[in-house]
């Protein structure tokens, strides 16, 4: 991911890649083995867009959006979940019954997400900021992508300055793991 424009454009061009993997794997039979690296490609790309919203994204909605703090923490709490399951998915062969229902309780969190911040969140921010502020957000968003963590990490920070701090080693660590690995390759 990393594809220019505004943080808002970068971000919703983030879900419609999302979006179709999760098509991919749910045209996929259930029990397919094939599910297991489509899931490890979505896991890396949500922890990444996760991680990068949650340096800059929310902290600029708290700046500047109206109940930005309420809209922010809903967010967080969001990712929380999803996070929590991508875990689960990490300890559960992909033939398990268990994956699948895992799986399509994650397409629908992240959908009712994704809807939610396209909704809700996106508008007010466009709406609170210059262009010029999205801009820089957008770029902000594509750096944080580089150096984020591709593994889910659920008690790592969520805020700054915690998550700004600890997020760079932690990515390097992922990205050395999955390089060794071949995770996310396919």
């Amino acid at each position: 991911m990393g594809h220019g424009g505004n943080v808002i454009a970068e971000l919703m061009t983030d879900h419609r890649e999302v979006e179709e993997l999760f098509g991919r794997i749910q045209a996929l039979p259930l029990r397919d083995e094939r599910r297991g690296p489509l899931v490890e490609q979505v896991t890396i790309e949500l922890v990444r867009h996760s991680v990068a919203e949650e340096m800059y994204l929310y902290p600029a909605v708290r700046e500047h959006v109206r109940d930005g703090d309420a809209l922010a923490d809903k967010e967080i709490e969001d990712h929380g979940k999803v996070e929590g399951m991508l875990k689960d998915l990490e300890n559960i062969p992909v033939g398990d019954e268990r994956y699948d229902s895992v799986v399509d309780r994650l397409v629908s969190e992240v959908g009712a997400h994704v809807a939610d911040e396209e909704q809700n969140l996106f508008p007010a921010l466009a709406g609170a900021c210059s262009s010029q502020t999205l801009d820089t957000l957008g770029d902000q968003v594509r750096r944080a992508k580089k150096i984020a963590p591709t593994r889910p990490h659920p008690s790592a920070p969520d805020n700054p300055p915690g998550n700004k701090l600890l997020a760079p080693g932690t990515g390097l660590v992922d990205r050395a793991r999955d390089l060794i690995t071949g995770r996310g390759k396919s």
